[in-house]
């Protein structure tokens, strides 16, 4: 471990993570119930998947507003697929739920890159078509957990090694983020798009393909969320999920993923995603009601951009002095 590593973002936002357990184990000793805490992981396992599929988006420059219309449209239909359907087999609606969000992930990837439209307008858009989507197929009506088949409902629950399947997806999701991002030329070519394009370009990465890949990755996680997020709750309906994709942008913003590209990793992508599922189960714990939940989840997201700016200004200072000073 060196003073390097000690002084990044990931182990400064791994400490507070710790102060932030040990103040409220101090009053709540059963908060660090090896029990509670496999089910504060298993709560925050959707936004640590969406806030993966978020990174690479941001790294790439781009954003995507529509994650969370993306997980309600394809919960709504694969609901839909088993109450119409109920014997078909689970691995047939995982493939379904990929395979949708993936699509609509690659619409709006087509979009910002064939049409060169401002990504937060192409997902602002899409984000509103995809929940209109929901009310158009569904009449507005909710499918309730006596609709769903006992197999559709019970795979994420299934405990294995004392988890959760749910649990056991985020985890390999994970795994297959840190190859990605650390061992393809899929995951550099991110980074060389969302550092310099211009770059990039002369490097021989197509910008528009890549960012267009990312978006796909973004929106075969949401799609998959989406089945998860229904059978674990056994309901569906329109306004499923609303307001999450701001969430998983906090979550990607603490982490320390760079909002103008090219910098952030799956480790402070991953404890982003914790440090916000940790506040979210204990500030109920120590009676502090919703409103100011939100008021203190939105003083984390402004002190860590302000964080993140300060950090960016820093290292440019340090580059403008080097180069002064090598001429």
């Amino acid at each position: 471990m060196t003073p390097t590593f000690l002084r990044s973002r990931e182990a400064i936002l791994g400490a507070a993570i710790l102060v932030l357990v040990g103040a409220i184990a101090s009053r709540f000793p059963a908060f660090v119930a090896p029990a509670n805490l496999a089910n504060v992981f298993n709560d925050t396992a959707p936004l640590i998947i969406l806030a993966l599929g978020q990174m690479v988006v941001i790294l790439t420059r781009c954003i995507d507003l529509s994650v969370a219309a993306n997980l309600a449209l394809t919960g709504m239909v694969v609901a839909m697929l088993n109450t119409a359907m109920p014997g078909l087999p689970v691995p047939v609606i995982l493939v379904i739920a990929l395979s949708l969000g993936a699509l609509m992930g690659l619409f709006n990837g087509v979009l910002v890159w064939k049409l060169d439209i401002p990504p937060i307008v192409v997902t602002l858009g899409t984000m509103t078509i995809y929940r209109g989507i929901i009310f158009v197929i569904s009449g507005g009506e909710w499918i309730n957990a006596h609709e769903m088949s006992d197999a559709f409902k019970a795979f994420p629950r299934e405990v294995i090694l004392g988890l959760p399947v749910l649990s056991w997806i985020a985890i390999f999701v994970v795994l297959g983020f840190v190859v990605l991002i650390g061992r393809t030329a899929l995951g550099r070519a991110f980074f060389a798009v969302g550092g310099n394009p211009h770059a990039a370009v002369y490097t021989g990465i197509n910008v528009g393909l890549t960012q267009c890949a990312a978006y796909v990755i973004s929106g075969a996680l949401a799609g998959l969320t989406g089945y998860l997020w229904v059978a674990r709750y056994a309901v569906a309906y329109v306004d499923i999920a609303g307001g999450f994709e701001l969430g998983v942008v906090a979550a990607c913003v603490i982490g320390g993923i760079s909002i103008a590209g090219g910098i952030g990793s799956v480790g402070g992508a991953l404890l982003g995603a914790l440090f916000l599922g940790i506040v979210k189960n204990a500030l109920p714990v120590v009676n502090i009601s919703p409103f100011w939940q939100l008021a203190i989840s939105g003083c984390a997201i402004i002190i860590a951009v302000a964080f993140n700016a300060t950090s960016n200004r820093t290292k440019g200072r340090v580059i403008l002095k080097k180069a002064e000073h090598a001429s």
